[in-house]
């Protein structure tokens, strides 16, 4: 289906000021380090957001023997739906900036006897520092990251380099919800407080500029978006 059947006007996003930006961001690492162990189970993850990550790994059909790129994978709490969807022969890499979250997301990891699945802590908008050499993928996730990110833009210009040709991107993210959900908009801004994100943000619609497959969907009352397309890539220069 294509996006425009999914979509309705929304407001122009607008972007914080870069030291706003910057303080919001260093106070959700913050408390993201000091509250891992408990981040799963006040996240709000079962009831409210779980349904974002399993609709969206449907939405990117992926295929067994995929690799996939997780962008801000946190305590790794897409990383069963991801390792379902491409099997033992494929692939998974997750980044994060938090230590503390990827060190709940290997305990999860070893729990699970898993050995396709590779964590690396560092700043997603640098990617590159993160990447190994010619290392591609044939999916990026972002779930609830792109909110979070400070130089978000930067983040997903180095994961869509990153794509193979036809390689699919998914993003999973917040915003305000609308109809009778505003009744829970102080709820909404209180958790996007909580954990850094900027609900005015909206990031999907940069996929909507250079996807033209790209399918869009909205749950819990538009409080949580999803976005799944096929980025149209400039050629790569000859070395």
């Amino acid at each position: 289906m294509a996006a425009g059947a999914w979509l309705k006007p929304l407001a122009d996003a607008r972007r914080p000021a870069p030291r706003h930006a910057e303080r919001m961001t260093r106070f959700a690492l913050h408390r993201y380090g000091s509250g891992a162990r408990l981040y799963d189970m006040l996240s709000l993850e079962r009831p409210v957001y779980r349904v974002g990550r399993a609709r969206g790994v449907d939405l990117l059909g992926l295929r067994h023997g995929d690799r996939v790129l997780d962008v801000g994978s946190g305590t790794g709490l897409s990383l069963p739906s991801l390792r379902r969807a491409v099997g033992e022969r494929g692939k998974l890499v997750g980044v994060d900036a938090s230590a503390q979250m990827l060190a709940i997301a290997r305990r999860r990891i070893a729990a699970q006897g898993w050995t396709n699945v590779d964590l690396r802590c560092g700043d997603a908008a640098h990617l590159e520092t993160l990447l190994r050499s010619g290392e591609s993928f044939d999916a990026v996730l972002f779930a609830y990251a792109l909110s979070v990110i400070t130089d978000w833009e930067r983040a997903w210009d180095g994961a869509v380099a990153a794509l193979r040709p036809g390689g699919r991107v998914l993003i999973v993210d917040l915003a305000l919800p609308i109809g009778w959900g505003r009744l829970l908009s102080p709820l909404a801004r209180f958790a996007c407080f909580v954990g850094g994100s900027d609900p005015r943000r909206e990031p999907w619609r940069r996929l909507f500029e250079c996807a033209p497959d790209a399918v869009h969907a909205i749950a819990r009352c538009g409080h949580i978006h999803l976005a799944v397309g096929t980025p149209v890539q400039a050629p790569k220069a000859a070395a």
